[in-house]
């Protein structure tokens, strides 16, 4: 017994060895930890439990049936941050540059499979030279199984990926298909064609970094939603961001005890909206002010800048916050801001999160650029995000609120349970100026007329009044008392049951 014991244990340390300690040290000599360290840093210590430590690949060509590693490339298993559940595959690069064959795909199925049975989310940590080449099409129906999953999880357990490495081909499309996707700048990047053939094709040369770094998916694709500096900090704001959310669609998002002080009122707000509406100001300011302990993990910070999408709690309690933001392009909603909050709407109504909105939106960002993208399809999706939502949804109305983009904003109209606003908010078609000018076009030769008319229309529509006393407003509130009218309103609505009519699913403007 003593020897079989001692040659278990002795394959278990094979195992742990994955490529060997000389592709280790090639691993920490770029900069990046193994697959096994990232694993200990992301989980609680003494909670991973591993599955198929021992697999092996199957391929026998090209003088693969001599060369095999024990799990094959790929370290999976379950484990707990913070004490709950959650199934991790991570990608070992020290085996086989980490690319996937149909054993390693096997592997990563078995835990989603897993992980949708008992109602807990997936972790991916990427780090993958992609299909491995000697298994041809075994591999490529390996992506396939794991695509399959993807879709099938999706809107049941979330769905993470850190990209720690390289991730090409038709590996990008798994965590394409992931709720949150995290990179590490400098060593990670996702393509589906690389710098090679991109040369050959299109005569372009570009780098890796340039064509699919860190930098370029969190600014101008929009692939990634945040851009770690490096393995230690992605692992330690995966975790951070894991205690956000609920474990499956069943389960409301976990609540943390909090230090603030639910009716605390926050008077700087009084006076953040400056005295010229032309005059912009920062919405963080107002959210960090509002949410418990000013802590909030924003999404896509690099993207679309003129709308903030994130997290935070109010009460312990996770709420999904988006909010327009006046520092950029005047907080307009263009092509990209919508697409944004859209799928983020959406994440949180898959899930349970309430949704808290700061609406400062003067309208839709004109421009043959925005016409020709198809600005009203991509803005429609946020119109049908919001509508189809059936999360609690709390909107304040800070400042402007004009035409179809008070109506897209969480409007009382797109069935927005509380719809608040401060004494500042204007509710209107448009700004006084160009309603003036289109109202009394006659006049606009003779400045005072146009004055005096601008007037009566600022002291007609430039408030929340009107709005509210067609019942569009539920309550004018003071900015101070924000946040206890929030907290409240979600304690209301805590039990709030809303049902769409029965449907296969609905037809989304993608």
């Amino acid at each position: 017994m003593k020897e079989i014991l001692e040659k278990l244990e002795k394959k278990r340390t094979e195992a742990r060895l994955g490529g060997g300690q000389k592709r280790i040290d090639a691993q920490h000599a770029r900069g990046k930890l193994t697959a096994r360290e990232r694993v200990e840093l992301l989980v609680d210590e003494d909670s991973f439990e591993e599955y198929g430590m021992f697999v092996e690949h199957r391929c026998q060509d090209f003088g693969m049936a001599d060369a095999t590693v024990p799990g094959d490339g790929v370290v999976t298993g379950s484990g707990a941050i913070n004490g709950r559940l959650v199934y991790v595959f991570s990608q070992d690069f020290t085996v086989f540059g980490g690319s996937l064959s149909a054993a390693h795909a096997e592997k990563i199925c078995n835990i989603m499979d897993m992980a949708m049975k008992v109602g807990a989310p997936v972790i991916g940590l990427n780090d993958s030279g992609g299909a491995r080449i000697q298994e041809g099409v075994e591999s490529l129906a390996g992506y396939a199984d794991v695509f399959q999953r993807n879709i099938l999880a999706s809107g049941v357990v979330p769905q993470i990926s850190v990209i720690m490495g390289p991730c090409a081909g038709g590996a990008v499309y798994s965590p394409a298909m992931t709720d949150f996707i995290f990179m590490v700048k400098n060593t990670s990047y996702m393509f589906v064609t690389g710098p090679d053939v991109v040369k050959t094709v299109t005569n372009e040369i570009v780098t890796h970094e340039e064509l699919g770094g860190a930098i370029t998916h969190t600014t101008k694709s929009a692939v990634a939603d945040k851009a770690l500096e490096n393995d230690v900090e992605a692992l330690a704001q995966v975790r951070r961001f894991f205690d956000f959310l609920p474990l499956n669609n069943r389960e409301k998002p976990p609540a943390r005890p909090s230090f603030d002080t639910v009716g605390r009122e926050e008077k700087s707000l009084d006076s953040v909206i400056p005295t010229s509406a032309n005059k912009p100001y920062d919405m963080h300011e107002v959210i960090q002010k509002i949410v418990d302990e000013g802590d909030f993990f924003e999404t896509q910070p690099a993207h679309a800048a003129n709308i903030i999408t994130g997290f935070a709690r109010i009460d312990g309690e996770t709420v999904g916050v988006v909010a327009n933001q006046p520092m950029v392009l005047a907080g307009c909603l263009d092509i990209d801001s919508a697409k944004k909050a859209a799928r983020f709407v959406r994440f949180c109504d898959c899930f349970n999160i309430p949704i808290l909105t700061f609406v400062d939106v003067p309208g839709f960002l004109p421009g043959t650029a925005q016409e020709y993208g198809g600005i009203i399809k991509h803005g429609a999706k946020l119109l049908y995000a919001y509508g189809e939502a059936t999360v609690p949804k709390i909107t304040v109305i800070t400042r402007k609120a004009y035409g179809g983009a008070y109506d897209v904003m969480a409007s009382k109209h797109l069935r927005g349970d509380l719809n608040y606003a401060w004494p500042t908010a204007e509710i209107a078609v448009m700004g006084a100026k160009g309603a003036v000018e289109i109202i009394f076009r006659a006049d606009l030769g003779d400045e005072k007329k146009i004055a005096a008319r601008t007037k009566e229309y600022e002291d007609r529509f430039a408030n929340p009044f009107v709005a509210a006393s067609k019942g569009f407003i539920d309550e004018v509130i003071m900015p101070h008392s924000t946040r206890r009218r929030i907290a409240r309103g979600l304690k209301i609505l805590k039990n709030k049951k809303l049902d769409n009519p029965w449907k296969k699913h609905g037809n989304i403007p993608l």
